[in-house]
């Protein structure tokens, strides 16, 4: 029998992050979150592998946190973002002033100084953001994009220095300019900011989209495309290539330079660059330009050439478009796009020609939604992409002509992608499983998917075999699992409103499902609600299992990965099928013998909190239950988080349609609430503000029913600090031994 692990295990814990193959495909970039203990932080580090596994992985920054990793054309320099200290040799180029603009010789022109930028995107957050005037203090260092030469060796060289900060960045063709985007604040705004930050000054706003979580209140800065030559680091805007709209601050523009043409000039964009040549490339983007983008979700594709002209538009503004990934030939521009009213359509995959800008899906009748796990990866004509699939990340082939097909069959059911990139005939897949921890591999392509196909019975589809194994290249928690308790997981299935619906449990150690005795039951809900869990390795589902519990992930009506018809059900009408579902599951376990009836508890984050809210409201089935990071009263949320284009997407108006919002919101019927509740929210979270969890509790606590606030102060829509990680877990654990029948 194992040893449990316990919470102190939790620094110790290796998350990769993002990955990047090298245009050769003989090694691979990637990044690794550690956390550390003394400074109760979260750690961003930068690796690089040979992708035949012939060596370990070698770290190569170590100064501070690093993201969004990407190769030059030829491979000789890595880039990447970071907060890091000023370049030393910028720093001597300042002026004595210090106001940061560079000496003459330095080759910036006095317009470069003018801009700067930048955040990240859906889910994590930082207050270093774009569009948002939410930051520190100024002297703290703002990201900036850094590149290792690895021919030459030695540490990494800031590229910009953006007043701003930057991110979002490619590499031009020749490997000697790249395309940043980043904020260019007016004097009037930048007096604005500096105000704002150094004196805590007024909020002061006219955007309909006026804050975004993680990023705090929106300003109205303009962020632009500029092209940076990597050696003197001058910087030309271009002026036409700029974002917008409610979106950004989650996308942002997402620039892609193209490899450039391969037969002359593409799509007629002869130009000349800042460099004076004329390499006939065109750099795309995202951006919205509806009559009222911060009241849409609209990010439609742009082109424009490298000297800033020839601007076109690719899509019609009928999508929410994002992963922008070239040809290597350069003709054909590759992207995602979604339904920007409808969430519940599965997002598809789009090819647009450069030279015409038609467009057009090549996901057939698939009814499968497009994964935010990795990249779009060309391979040869084709295209490879995770997508979710029956409550699993797996690979698809797409083609211009023919149904995409599903791929990668040595994966198996029990893991799941959570990270894909391929380019110079390697695919490098990040695997988690369950009992083994999440790790990085490698493959051929044409070894993911051969010409013959088998049944799989589980998935009810036809996949590719691929059953060549990977190569793996990581063993990021080895040590730490090495006589560790992992769950082993299983699925399951059963009927709830006349439909399949499916389920993961995962068990402690010595838990025999074929010959059960019954356990204390965690019923974990997953957010979205258009999300879906898939087996996966959770340091959660690791500590509670190790504590004695079952714990069962429900994919409840309104998942995605089982197609639109299942995922839209729940459309502007949330609440009723969810909690149906999961009431459901744990009965499905209970009648397995995998759970003890008396003693089950139900927890989830965001909309799992929501559908906690519905639980308890609804039934008194759980021994005790923690609502964590929800909404419970639509009606008052709408205007103070940053959902609005949404919830008048899902149920119109709060006052064109009272009633909805108040059937969706589980604060209406707070009265019939008899289950204790533990309730938790993030002190800066503009998704699910905190208000809404405070009035959850004290409506519950003023009924004399059991509860207990907890508060994360400055963060946001996520539990990031180790410590209060940490200490999330220990609430739950407490909360439910206190309500436990039997403790």
């Amino acid at each position: 029998m194992s040893d449990p692990l316990e919470l102190e295990d939790f620094y110790d814990l290796t998350l990769l992050t993002d990955l990047a193959v090298s245009p050769d495909g003989t090694r691979v970039a990637f990044v690794a979150d550690e956390f550390d203990r003394a400074e109760d932080d979260r750690r961003s580090s930068l690796f690089v592998a040979p992708t035949d596994g012939s060596r370990d992985s070698h770290r190569l920054s170590r100064a501070s946190d690093a993201s969004a990793p990407a190769w030059s054309p030829d491979g000789s320099k890595l880039a990447f973002t970071a907060a890091r200290d000023t370049d030393a040799e910028i720093e001597v180029t300042r002026s004595p002033d210090g106001d940061g603009d560079p000496e003459p010789e330095d080759t910036v022109s006095e317009e470069d100084t003018e801009s700067k930028d930048d955040p990240r995107s859906e889910a994590d957050g930082d207050e270093d953001a774009e569009n948002g005037t939410e930051n520190g203090a100024t002297d703290e260092p703002k990201p900036q994009v850094w590149a290792f030469d690895l021919e030459r060796g030695g540490d990494a060289r800031q590229i910009t220095d953006f007043e701003e900060g930057a991110k979002g960045f490619d590499w031009g063709p020749d490997g000697e300019r790249l395309v940043v985007a980043a904020r260019d604040p007016t004097d009037d705004q930048r007096e604005y900011l500096k105000h704002r930050r150094e004196e805590d000054g007024p909020v002061v706003t006219e955007r309909l989209q006026h804050k975004f979580d993680g990023q705090g209140w929106l300003d109205d800065v303009t962020t632009y495309l500029f092209v940076v030559d990597y050696d003197t680091r001058e910087t030309e805007r271009l002026d036409d290539a700029y974002g917008g709209g409610a979106r950004e601050p989650a996308t942002g523009l997402q620039p892609a330079w193209s490899p450039g043409a391969t037969d002359g000039v593409v799509g007629g964009g002869a130009t000349d660059g800042p460099s004076g040549d004329s390499d006939g490339s065109r750099i795309a983007f995202l951006s919205n330009r509806t009559d009222r983008p911060d009241d849409n979700y609209v990010m439609d594709v742009y082109t424009v050439a490298p000297d800033g002209s020839d601007l076109r538009k690719l899509t019609d503004s009928d999508l929410t478009a994002g992963g922008l990934r070239w040809h290597p030939d350069g003709d054909r521009l590759a992207f995602v796009g979604g339904d920007p009213e409808n969430w519940y359509r599965p997002s598809e995959v789009f090819v647009a020609d450069a030279e015409t800008a038609a467009y057009e899906s090549w996901s057939g009748d698939l009814d499968r939604t497009v994964a935010r796990y990795g990249r779009l990866s060309w391979d040869g004509d084709d295209l490879l992409a995770a997508i979710g699939d029956e409550g699993l990340t797996r690979l698809a082939r797409f083609r211009e002509d023919g149904d995409p097909e599903r791929t990668f069959g040595a994966q198996g059911r029990d893991r799941t992608v959570e990270g894909f990139d391929a380019r110079g005939g390697t695919a490098a897949v990040v695997l988690s499983d369950p009992q083994n921890g999440k790790d990085l591999f490698a493959a051929d392509p044409a070894d993911l998917d051969d010409t013959v196909s088998r049944d799989d019975t589980e998935a009810g589809t036809d996949v590719g075999t691929g059953d060549a194994e990977p190569t793996r290249l990581t063993a990021l928690n080895d040590d730490l699992l090495a006589g560790r308790h992992a769950p082993e997981s299983r699925r399951f299935t059963f009927e709830s409103g006349g439909d399949e619906v499916e389920a993961i449990a995962y068990f402690p150690d010595d838990f025999d499902a074929d010959d059960p005795s019954p356990r204390p039951l965690v019923a974990s809900i997953h957010g979205g609600p258009i999300s879906y869990d898939a087996p996966t390795f959770s340091f959660e589902h690791a500590y509670l299992t190790g504590q004695g519990y079952v714990v069962v992930r429900t994919n409840y009506r309104g998942s995605s990965s089982y197609g639109q018809a299942f995922s839209e059900q729940i459309r502007g009408e949330w609440g009723p099928r969810e909690t149906a579902d999961v009431l459901a599951a744990v009965e499905a376990t209970v009648e397995r013998d995998w759970a003890d009836p008396d003693r089950c508890f139900a927890t989830g984050f965001s909309y799992g909190g929501i559908t906690t809210g519905y639980l308890v409201a609804e039934s008194d089935r759980f021994a005790a239950a923690a609502a964590e990071h929800g909404v419970y009263d639509f009606r008052s949320a709408f205007g103070t988080d940053d959902s609005h284009v949404w919830w008048e997407n899902d149920f119109g108006l709060p006052w064109e349609n009272e009633e909805g919002y108040d059937v969706a919101s589980s604060i209406i019927d707070v009265g019939e609430v008899e289950t204790p509740l533990l309730v938790t929210a993030g002190g800066e979270d503009w998704r699910c503000p905190p208000s809404q969890s405070e009035q959850l509790y004290v409506s519950v606590k003023k009924q004399g029913v059991p509860a207990r606030l907890v508060v994360y102060p400055d963060e946001h829509h996520n539990v990031g600090d180790p410590d209060r990680a940490v200490h999330r877990l220990r609430e739950l654990r407490e909360w439910f031994e206190r309500h436990d029948p039997e403790s």
